[in-house]
């Protein structure tokens, strides 16, 4: 595979006119146009932010195009994942005996299904991509492979942080800084959901908001993701060549609960086999998390929630059940139940 570079390769939906950076599709979804959001003039990335802050304020969640991550790429990204797979259970017993905190884990239903009551139909692929990164042996191509996407990934994230930082009226490097993001917490997630002919609806992941900061999703184009909008369910449709991007619970506590972590679900539904790939990055595993405190000051509420290692976070977050956005009670100031302190680290 070739270096990364920091370009932003046309991927706009066929049909659009340009202005697509407060976009939205059919079903209302937000479309953010990376390539105005960083390269139009002045009026148009001011407008660009103004949009991504009313996405991440309105629903956490969106589409983003002109993103700089190749088709070829999430393609080459998907028939992997479809290697590994299919590889003798013999070939992956040391990863599917992993545990919680290993850096490379295979597995069938939840991540933790000892802490779970819910039945999912899904197998997965389980990475550590950042500070160090992690990949299977086998098949031989996925290191590369993987390893490409995790950075262009990453810098797409990293990018999006700036650029809401900014739609928060800080300064652009502010929400980075706060995070640590220059030695974020990255992982990659591999998932295959099997077709199912039932005519109930089957849970592929229980619905739940992600521990991290920000997360992008492709999937096969198999639908099945939905989100949780105005207490709403709704399925998640792309737009030809663009990525979802999901906001965390991490983004929820640093803008002092002005951006909400969305809740959001797989469902296992028809005849084909749905795949998707998440990269999702988080603030370095020993950064205090908390609201900027420009933020706290500003809001009628003040703080509205207590600081917390981020280490700590996932370790709470993920020993419970997965419960939508229950983790986050535990630094929430109204609870006053911050309980985590001498939690073993991951």
């Amino acid at each position: 595979m070739a270096s990364p570079s920091r370009g932003h390769f046309p991927n706009r939906p066929n049909g659009d006119s340009g202005e697509c950076a407060g976009a939205s599709s059919r079903d209302g979804i937000p479309v953010i146009d990376l390539g105005i959001l960083l390269n139009g003039d002045a009026q148009e990335q001011s407008r660009a932010i103004r949009d991504l802050g009313r996405a991440c304020e309105d629903w956490g969640f969106f589409m983003v195009i002109n993103h700089g991550v190749p088709e070829a790429l999430q393609e080459a990204v998907m028939e992997a994942c479809k290697e590994l797979y299919s590889l003798p259970r013999e070939e992956k017993a040391e990863y599917i005996a992993a545990g919680p905190k290993d850096p490379i884990r295979i597995g069938t239903g939840l991540f933790y299904s000892d802490v779970d009551d819910a039945v999912c139909r899904r197998d997965y692929l389980k990475m550590i991509a950042h500070p160090e990164f992690h990949c299977p042996a086998k098949p031989a191509n996925l290191r590369e492979i993987t390893m490409e996407y995790s950075i262009r990934t990453r810098e797409l994230l990293l990018e999006l942080a700036q650029a809401i930082s900014k739609s928060l009226e800080l300064d652009g490097g502010r929400v980075s800084e706060a995070l640590n993001l220059e030695s974020c917490f990255q992982i990659l997630v591999g998932n295959n959901y099997p077709p199912y002919a039932g005519s109930d609806r089957v849970m592929g992941i229980s619905a739940h908001s992600d521990h991290g900061l920000l997360t992008v999703l492709f999937q096969n184009g198999v639908d099945g993701l939905e989100v949780n909008h105005n207490g709403q369910w709704l399925l998640a449709k792309p737009l030809p060549g663009s990525l979802f991007i999901i906001t965390g619970d991490q983004l929820e506590i640093v803008s002092n609960g002005r951006y909400k972590a969305v809740v959001h679900r797989a469902l296992v539904r028809g005849e084909h086999t749905r795949m998707s790939f998440v990269s999702m990055i988080g603030p370095c595993l020993d950064a205090i998390v908390e609201p900027v405190p420009e933020l706290a000051r500003s809001a009628p509420q003040g703080m509205e929630f207590r600081g917390i290692k981020y280490r700590d976070y996932m370790e709470h977050q993920q020993s419970s059940r997965i419960n939508k956005k229950a983790a986050l009670d535990i630094v929430r100031v109204q609870h006053n139940i911050l309980t985590c302190e001498g939690t073993p680290n991951n």
